[in-house]
């Protein structure tokens, strides 16, 4: 498939820019956030300060981008199909792109970077601006109207506190995927209620509500099954969609469930309070205030679960200036600040 990542790869892009005016208006700059799950691509119109709401023109939404979950052929395909729909739904031309900023979980080093640079720039001529960063870097920029300072959380499929100290320094914790031990994540979570499962069923462990639970919403009619159904596909967004039943279980007041969350929120709270003290974020008495912005479908209120709430309680007793931030734009926001 080598071919849609060469000049023109995502050719034609659609019709002309709205009311043919490209050059009047400065362009469109594409923004992608690319996550485990999910990645969105939203084209704008370009505009050198940051503005709410954002001047979106086309959208699109596909699966995951994550090369290190699903390999990077995949994950390029995926960028190439948002890229492609959000020019098109937009009426834009490839032409009128004057930047492209990427926000991608699984960019972990400089290495990651520069190999996505290298191939946007086979597509993009060369006076489109490009940015590649973690998605972290991009999701506390959207609690922050496009300020790098303070921490941001993300906990969704996988799990990541990333921080930025007013003078640039910069601190990450987590974010290595589930084999290096994001167990406050969503696939964490669900990974152990499996376990829970499998446990329970050969007795190494107290039975528990996971158990009819996960297998009547799997379809399946044993734990014995679960095997197969596990290795048939271990991506981790698949895995990951068993959160939900594991908090259900929690609220009707399972024991082994309540015990999984309680232990995601102390590791999610742990990623947060290693950044802010490697950071030296709240100062040398712990005092001072910055931000948190909080993102991910694992910290989504529930009936009676509050994961959210339970990680800011913690880190409050350690960092009482800490003040938590639900994202104000979308997390592709701060492509208006460094596109300008």
């Amino acid at each position: 498939m080598s071919h849609k990542y060469s000049n023109g790869g995502i050719a034609n892009g659609g019709g002309d820019y709205r009311n043919n005016d490209d050059e009047e208006m400065g362009g469109v700059v594409l923004g992608l956030d690319g996550g485990t799950t999910s990645t969105i691509c939203v084209c704008m119109q370009f505009h050198p300060q940051l503005v709410d709401p954002l001047p979106i023109l086309g959208r699109a939404v596909a699966g995951c981008s994550n090369h290190n979950s699903v390999g990077e052929t995949a994950a390029r395909d995926t960028l190439v199909q948002v890229m492609t729909e959000a020019l098109s739904k937009s009426g834009s031309k490839k032409s009128a792109v004057r930047a492209v900023c990427l926000g991608v979980s699984g960019v972990n080093h400089p290495n990651d970077q520069e190999r996505i640079l290298n191939w946007l720039r086979n597509i993009f001529p060369s006076h489109v601006k490009l940015y590649v960063q973690n998605d972290a870097v991009a999701a506390l920029a959207s609690g922050t109207m496009g300020k790098l300072h303070g921490c941001v959380l993300i906990a969704g499929t996988g799990s990541i506190s990333y921080g930025f100290t007013e003078d640039g320094r910069e601190a990450r914790a987590a974010g290595g995927g589930p084999v290096l031990g994001d167990w406050g994540s969503g696939y964490g979570i669900a990974a152990k209620a499996l376990t829970a499962v499998i446990r329970a069923h050969d007795g190494r462990d107290s039975q528990t509500m996971l158990t009819d639970s996960i297998l009547q919403h799997l379809g399946l009619p044993s734990p014995d099954e679960l095997i197969g159904w596990t290795y048939a596909d271990p991506s981790w967004a698949r895995i990951a969609a068993l959160v939900p039943v594991v908090v259900s279980s929690a609220e009707a007041g399972d024991e082994i469930a309540q015990q999984i969350l309680n232990d995601a929120v102390q590791e999610l709270a742990l990623t947060v309070t290693a950044v802010v003290k490697r950071l030296g974020m709240a100062g040398e008495d712990g005092n001072l205030h910055f931000p948190i912005v909080m993102v991910g479908g694992v910290l989504e209120a529930n009936k009676s679960w509050d994961i959210a709430k339970e990680v800011i309680t913690c880190i409050l007793k350690t960092y009482p200036g800490a003040t938590p931030v639900r994202p104000k734009l979308p997390n592709i926001s701060v492509i208006l600040k460094e596109s300008g």
